[in-house]
């Protein structure tokens, strides 16, 4: 058995003296582990970091077999990303969420979109956004996703500024005053119906509200998990930023 694609490295473990079982995502195989002979070396390591794009070659005798792997760079993020708080929380983060996908099942829109975000994970703000959107892409994936595109009560389309923590479908102004305080506010950024060009701090700590009440419900609780301390330190630092500081969409 034998193929090639394109990975993004998730984590990796030092196998015997010095070899390391790698856990990439790939495009089109999924999450796909594999052995890679010399992984703990100081030439291999560098590579074999988490964020990490890769080309990677998959090699067993039988297809259920775990497989050798060998992999070559093409871009190598970790060393910015591993370079700020948010960047190490991140990308920690966006791989524990991965690793939620069945392995070697394929997910190429999570696969693009990871991919994606890593890209532009510079700017905390924009990249709060992408994990905000990553966790929904997600949650959508797994068979859980949220209904953001007209209200769960009336069927209006527009001024949609909640979701019912019960249903995950949104709720206009009008449905879900009576009741605001028992709702989840949708932030602007997640609308359907409006483009918002400035972001608070209050959207994303509004977002993130609402994908993590989802996220421990129906994905992580049900496997005997809660949210990971990487993603508590990822929202820690993007708290710690100037309350109310002005941030871009990415």
């Amino acid at each position: 058995m034998e193929w090639t694609d394109e990975g993004i490295v998730l984590g990796v473990r030092r196998h015997g003296e010095s070899s390391a079982i790698v856990e990439l995502l790939t495009r089109t195989h999924g999450r796909h582990l594999g052995l890679v002979r010399g992984g703990a070396s100081s030439r291999m390591r560098p590579l074999l970091q988490p964020g990490n794009s890769v080309s990677a070659v998959w090699r067993a005798r039988l297809d259920e077999h775990l497989g050798t792997y060998a992999i070559e760079g093409l871009k190598l993020r970790a060393a910015t990303l591993l370079g700020s708080s948010h960047g190490v929380y991140g990308v920690t983060h966006l791989a524990s969420i991965a690793r939620l996908l069945p392995e070697r099942d394929p997910h190429e829109n999570i696969f693009s979109l990871l991919e994606h975000s890593l890209d532009d994970f510079d700017d905390i703000g924009s990249a709060a956004v992408h994990v905000i959107h990553f966790e929904l892409a997600m949650l959508a994936e797994l068979g859980f996703g949220l209904a953001l595109e007209n209200c769960a009560v009336t069927g209006e389309t527009t001024e949609l500024i909640y979701v019912s923590p019960k249903s995950g479908g949104a709720v206009s102004r009008g449905a879900g005053e009576a009741w605001r305080d028992r709702l989840l506010r949708l932030p602007s950024f997640l609308r359907h119906d409006e483009t918002a060009s400035d972001l608070t701090e209050q959207d994303l700590q509004d977002g993130f509200r609402l994908t993590g009440v989802f996220l421990l419900r129906h994905v992580l609780e049900p496997r005997g998990q809660a949210h990971s301390d990487a993603r508590a330190g990822f929202i820690n630092a993007l708290t710690r930023q100037q309350a109310r500081t002005v941030i871009p969409t990415p």
